[in-house]
């Protein structure tokens, strides 16, 4: 367990560091965002969960972006400073943005792990007044697994209840990089990802229920994907085939494909991920929305 621990970490960050390549610099020191670390939204075996809020100094559009933590579902606890690349677009953009931590595998597997970004939907959701964001207007993203989670949440968190009940939180808006969406082609026994990923070690009867392609309905929030043609880890097919359940269920999305890119972007693969996806927020999280 110890060996298959350290392997996942190591390709969790592997997949982090792809995903840092060639992004933004920091954020300058005084115009560091607000910070409220380590909120609690659930408890499991004895341990909390928690999530972050950090807050825009300028330009706040009093709408939340809950970012999935997550490569290789291994959730892992890392300052916040290292997680700028990843989140200082949306914060320029005006974002509060919610970096969520789940339990990790090789301890939880994926049925566990969603249950754990639904709990900290409804965590953002109750908590919503209190941090000045729109308990109507709550968007998601992530890289890779956390894509997978993000389209989770886009794809069954509305199924609870209409527009109209505020009492049942909902996603508003998607953007998912290299995302898995259909589990059951790596849970084949024998398939060499079950024992690099082993979140996958779970039920395959139970794979539809947890790949957002099968989830796909009408109600779904409207979500932006971004992959590149060369993914030889979660090859392209992925985000087509999702796009196009989307398509057909009148869904608003749209897929944008890096050409010649794997999992990990160059910088200008970056740069035209990061403008779509706030281009995406900004148009499907706007406030007459």
């Amino acid at each position: 367990m110890k060996t298959s621990r350290r392997i996942t970490i190591r390709l969790c960050l592997a997949l982090l560091a792809s995903a840092c390549s060639s992004l933004p610099q920091g954020i300058a020191q005084d115009s560091r965002p607000d910070l409220r670390e380590d909120v609690v939204y659930g408890h499991k075996d004895g341990m909390a969960l928690t999530m972050d809020v950090i807050e825009p100094k300028a330009n706040r559009r009093g709408v939340g972006l809950m970012f999935m933590v997550s490569g290789g579902w291994v959730s892992v606890w890392t300052p916040t400073k290292r997680l700028e690349p990843l989140i200082k677009p949306f914060l320029d953009a005006g974002y509060t943005i919610i970096p969520v931590r789940h339990g990790s595998s090789p301890r939880y597997l994926i049925p566990e792990i969603v249950q754990d970004v639904r709990l900290a939907l409804d965590h953002v959701h109750k908590n919503a007044d209190a941090w000045e964001i729109d308990p109507e207007r709550i968007g998601v993203f992530g890289y890779s697994a956390g894509g997978h989670l993000s389209l989770m949440l886009g794809t069954t968190a509305n199924d609870l209840g209409e527009k109209t009940d505020q009492s049942k939180p909902r996603i508003a808006a998607v953007a998912a990089v290299f995302p898995p969406t259909d589990l059951e082609p790596y849970m084949q026994p024998g398939n060499q990802y079950l024992e690099k990923f082993p979140a996958l070690k779970f039920d395959l009867a139970r794979s539809s229920e947890f790949s957002p392609l099968r989830q796909v309905s009408p109600v779904d929030a409207p979500t932006i994907l971004v992959h590149g043609d060369k993914d030889d880890l979660v090859p392209l097919w992925h985000s087509e085939k999702i796009r196009d359940a989307m398509t057909e269920a009148k869904i608003p999305n749209e897929l944008v494909v890096i050409k010649g890119s794997g999992h990990g972007f160059d910088a200008q693969g970056n740069e035209t991920m990061f403008r779509s996806m706030v281009d995406w927020f900004n148009t499907h999280l706007a406030e007459d929305k």
